[in-house]
Order: C-alpha cells, then sequence, then structure tokens
C-alpha cells in the first residue's frame, strides 16, 4: 500500500512539472512574437520616417525658386561660377544653371569644402529666400555636393543693350558681358587701392554703376591691376555678375581696354 502511494506522488510530480514546463514554454513563444512585433514595428516607423524626410525636401525649379516669397525657405540645385573669399566657416557664391543665376550670401562651409568649390561644381542648397536693397538671394543656407559628373560653367552673356532697360533685372546674378563702354569716374571705397572700387562707365548719355568687389577679385588679381590704371576717357568691354543694389551693379571679373 505504501509503494502504490509513493508511486502515485511520484506520477502526480511529474504531472505537475511537465505543466508548469509547458506554461513557461507557451510564455516564451509568446514573449517571443511580442518581441518580434514589436521589433518590426520600429522596422517600419524608421522607413516611414525616412520616406517622410525625403518628402519634405524638394529641389525646386528656377521659377519655382523665383516665385518663391522673400522668406520662405528654398532648396536648389545649382553649378558654382565664383566665390568671395571663405572666412569663418562661411563662403559667399555666385552661382548659375543654364535656367538662371543665384547669389548666395554667406552659406555656412568648412574650409576643406571651400576649396572644392570650384567653378562648375553642382551642389544642393537650402536655405532662406532673401532681398537686400534689390539683390535677391540665399541667406542662412547650408549646403551638400551632388555627386556625379555633370558640371556647367556659364558663358557671359552679352547685356550691353539690356542697360538702362527694365528689362535687365530679368538676368539677375547671372554671368554677363558688356562692350563699348566709356570711364567716367573711378573711386575707392576707403580712398585709396585695397579696398572695393566703384566704376562710373558711360554709353550714350547715360551712367551706369560698376564695382570691383575685393572678395571676388583681390587686390593682386588682373581686373584689379587694370581698373587702378584706367583714366577717363577710357573704352572698356566687362564681364561680370549682374549683382543688384539700389540698381544694377554688376560685379566685374574681367576689364579689357580697347585698342
Amino acid at each position: 500500500m505504501k509503494k502504490i502511494i509513493a508511486m502515485l506522488l511520484v506520477l502526480t510530480s511529474l504531472f505537475v512539472f511537465a505543466a508548469c514546463a509547458g506554461t513557461d514554454e507557451t510564455s516564451n513563444t509568446s514573449s517571443a512574437a511580442e518581441s518580434s512585433v514589436a521589433e518590426s514595428s520600429v522596422v517600419e516607423s524608421s522607413v516611414a520616417d525616412t520616406e517622410s524626410s525625403e518628402e519634405e525636401v524638394k529641389v525646386m525649379t528656377y521659377a519655382e525658386y523665383l516665385e518663391a516669397e522673400v522668406g520662405a525657405t528654398v532648396t536648389v540645385e545649382t553649378y558654382v561660377q565664383a566665390n568671395q573669399s571663405w572666412w569663418s566657416d562661411k563662403i559667399t557664391l555666385y552661382c548659375q544653371s543654364e535656367e538662371g543665376g543665384i547669389f548666395v550670401y554667406e552659406l555656412a562651409c568648412t574650409e576643406e569644402n571651400a576649396a572644392k568649390l570650384v567653378p562648375g561644381t553642382k551642389i544642393r542648397i537650402t536655405g532662406d529666400k532673401a532681398e537686400y536693397d534689390g539683390e535677391v538671394e540665399i541667406m542662412n543656407g547650408t549646403f551638400e555636393f551632388v555627386e556625379g559628373d555633370d558640371t556647367y560653367v556659364a558663358e557671359a552673356i552679352d547685356l550691353t543693350d539690356k542697360l538702362g532697360t527694365e528689362d535687365l533685372i530679368n538676368y539677375m546674378n547671372q554671368f554677363a558681358s558688356f562692350k563699348g563702354l566709356t570711364v567716367k569716374n573711378i573711386e575707392y571705397k576707403n580712398g585709396e587701392p585695397g579696398d572695393d572700387v566703384y566704376l562710373t562707365l558711360t554709353k550714350g548719355d547715360a551712367d551706369y554703376n560698376f564695382c570691383v568687389e575685393i572678395y571676388l577679385t583681390g587686390a593682386e588679381s588682373d581686373v584689379y591691376t587694370t581698373v587702378s590704371a584706367l583714366k577717363a576717357g577710357d573704352v572698356v568691354d566687362v564681364e561680370g555678375f549682374v549683382y543688384w543694389y539700389q540698381g544694377a551693379n554688376p560685379h566685374i571679373t574681367k576689364i579689357t581696354v580697347a585698342e
């Protein structure tokens, strides 16, 4: 009788142990399934966030950039044509695509990246559209290089006949040439060589303002040296970017005295 009772106790213990083991296994399986679902949700959420982020950054066409309100955040792709001096992790760029020109003021940029911003380099810029004394530009911007072999360097478009017309503003910030102009006056910003040079050039009976920007073309450049030697009455051809300051005020990059 004692043996039968002992055997019954053993069998009962085994049954209880098996039941407990089954419960633990079921619990572990359930936990693993829940963990898998949670991980899947995280992955899906991450993908969704990435897709949402990509959708938020829309590269504008040049026409869309022109139509954007002043103060709006804009993103454009364009090509470097020239730059002013880099300083304090900022650089000012003259950019242009086949559609039109864009002036980019004090773009955030490391010194290492500044060396890579050679003419023709394609970049994507995001910043604020702004206006300063008539000059439409991008400021407070950041940029990234657009990978690939796509480059563009603009040729100077002859805008001599546009001088003094309302149509000239439609070429703002583009690389242009102006031919057969007569030197009327030369004035240094601080009264002597070493800073910006302001030129008054005439065509017919009208006067037009031009500038040799020291940060664009330094005091040792050919254009600065040539301008410094000019005298009233000289006839010149000039090339530069159609910058705007209270009216057209092209920044000259090249000047040739007529023979």
